[in-house]
């Protein structure tokens, strides 16, 4: 065997001349260096998606808040207290309103002992009695006001405040006393308290809501 022979060849390859036979390369040097740059280019597209869903998310936001501000510019406009405070309304004094106290039930006394608390709280009380035919035993509910079409809305308000379940009527007098008729479902007038906190109320009415976009 030469000496240029390569080891391991057992003689079955010759050289000749002073040239080494070429021996190809392993190819592990090769697979490595495709598989790194395989892995760089999964993490430039793994990059770029997640830069795109963080645009998506960001427009989609966007355009919430501008479809959101067109339905409801004044919301959008003005993004203070939801809704304004409403106007508060003047309710006359109980002492600027005469009652007439009458008793339409066969309870007697009833007139005398509601027009008397009705005094209490600060009301001018006319006249106090039985009801006229026209209502005597005639009024199966609490009760009813009775005052001129020209009466002040406030003023059955204030008085209605008193009791519960009145309801209102109007006749052809003139002046602006109301008739309270009592009825055969009354049994007391509702405590001081309860009235004050109903008229506190309709002085300061709630703010109405703000509109829903």
């Amino acid at each position: 065997m030469s000496m240029l022979t390569p080891p391991g060849m057992g003689g079955k390859y010759r050289v000749t001349g002073t040239a080494y036979p070429r021996m190809s390369r392993p190819r592990r040097r090769r697979k490595i260096v495709f598989a790194v740059l395989g892995s760089v280019l999964a993490l430039a597209l793994l990059g770029y998606g997640a830069l795109q869903l963080i645009d998506v998310f960001r427009g989609g936001g966007k355009q919430a808040a501008a479809a959101a501000a067109k339905d409801c510019p004044t919301k959008a406009a003005n993004p203070g207290p939801a809704a304004s405070a409403a106007p508060a309304v003047a309710l006359p004094q109980p002492g600027q309103i005469t009652v007439n106290v009458y008793n339409a039930t066969p309870r007697a006394g009833l007139a005398k002992a509601v027009g008397d608390e009705l005094k209490k709280r600060g009301f001018t009380i006319g006249h106090v009695g039985n009801a006229p035919a026209d209502f005597d035993k005639k009024v199966p509910g609490p009760g009813i006001l009775l005052g001129s079409p020209r009466t002040d809305k406030a003023a059955y308000s204030v008085l209605g405040a008193q009791l519960t379940g009145v309801v209102q009527q109007t006749d052809t007098r003139e002046g602006a006393d109301i008739d309270l008729i009592l009825g055969d479902s009354f049994k007391e007038l509702n405590a001081k308290e309860d009235a004050d906190k109903a008229l506190a109320v309709l002085a300061n009415p709630a703010p109405a809501p703000s509109p829903k976009c």
